[in-house]
């Protein structure tokens, strides 16, 4: 019988610890992962209980994200995430946190608790950070201030971690960044300037991936890197076609997105891989003419072509106020003799995408 709230002690019920425990000695198993948040004494319980050291989902993605960072600022912003959520576990935390220290010859007061000495180490630390990181994101806006003078439309690939955006990045600029079938391969933003036709260019920027459940530490360590995309004048929203549980996921980074401010920013869908889902290639567009979604695969370059199309007509409309720069798209197939996309219902997208104007 599922509980109908986690236990407070264990998050899972005392028999369900006991059948974990032994299955750890059944595996031999070195270490438990538990894929929600554990507060602090739950965890503090489950590893005396199971004598082996308990992640939670939290710690697991910080763990991911300390491996993947490759930047000075992406390292400085895990560890400032890293640092948070040390702080939050001080609250109500482990037994040796109470012992009283100070006195003669040691730091801190007299009685002053050790909780204390650590939460000012690590206050103080995380400080540090955040001044570093200050300057670093001054340098960022004075770049983009000098973009923005130069009337040049930004992009951001934004989507759920392993979208294949930086792929897609990679297939747009011709770059050679990393991108890898792995969670949160890219941590820095990175930007390049892309000509997409004859006179047309614009600046590319690939982002970090979101999760379910991020956790929040996350987001504001990285709220500055993530503000890149709310000063870009278009996000291409890269989904994993086929991902059994895209709508899911296109939801959680809708909600990230209203979080960190950019959910007002015009959007364009991006349907990647394709090839794995088992579409064609296509530009969609909704009863008013508006480009709502291209369907393509990053990695076999199906339906490129059509993505830069649809960036040419909406940068002319959006830059020019006009007619588009080039003929209306048509839904097009690299392969004539292609089979219908029989996985795929339009109009469960249209949910998320269509016009409040020209309604479904």
């Amino acid at each position: 019988m599922r509980r109908p709230r986690p236990d407070a002690a264990l998050s899972v019920g005392s028999g369900k610890a006991e059948e974990i425990k032994l299955r750890l000695h059944e595996l031999q198993a070195q270490a438990v992962i538990f894929d929600n948040p554990l507060s602090s004494v739950q965890q503090r319980n489950l590893t005396r209980l199971l004598e082996v050291p308990v992640i939670d989902r939290t710690e697991l993605i910080l763990d991911i994200f300390a491996q993947r960072a490759r930047s000075n600022e992406g390292k400085l912003q895990v560890e400032l995430a890293q640092i948070e959520h040390q702080l939050s576990r001080l609250v109500r935390g482990w037994t040796h946190l109470e012992r009283q220290r100070g006195g003669i010859g040691q730091r801190g007061g007299p009685g002053e608790k050790q909780i204390e000495l650590d939460r000012r180490m690590l206050d103080t630390k995380a400080r540090q950070l955040r001044q570093r990181l200050d300057k670093l994101e001054r340098q960022r806006r004075t770049r983009r201030r000098a973009r923005s003078r130069r009337d040049v439309f930004s992009v951001s690939l934004v989507g759920y971690t392993n979208a294949g955006k930086s792929t897609l990045f990679n297939a747009l600029t011709g770059a050679g960044t990393y991108a890898a079938d792995q969670l949160f391969a890219t941590l820095d933003t990175l930007s390049r300037r892309v000509r997409v036709a004859e006179g047309a260019e614009i600046v590319l920027s690939d982002t970090v991936g979101f999760v379910r459940q991020l956790p929040h530490s996350l987001i504001e360590s990285f709220r500055a890197t993530l503000e890149e995309t709310c000063d870009a004048d278009l996000l291409l929203h890269v989904v994993d076609a086929s991902a059994p549980d895209r709508d899911d996921q296109i939801a959680e980074v809708q909600r990230v997105l209203d979080e960190i401010g950019a959910g007002e920013v015009p959007m364009l869908m991006v349907y990647n891989k394709i090839d794995a889902a088992g579409w064609s290639p296509e530009v969609a567009r909704d009863p008013c003419g508006s480009i709502k979604r291209v369907m393509l695969s990053a990695r076999t370059g199906e339906g490129l072509p059509g993505l830069r199309d649809a960036l040419v007509e909406t940068l002319a409309r959006t830059v020019q106020g006009g007619d588009p720069a080039v003929d209306p798209i048509t839904e097009t197939s690299d392969d004539p003799e292609a089979p219908p996309e029989t996985p795929f219902d339009p109009s469960r997208l249209d949910a998320a995408t269509t016009d409040p104007v020209c309604g479904p």
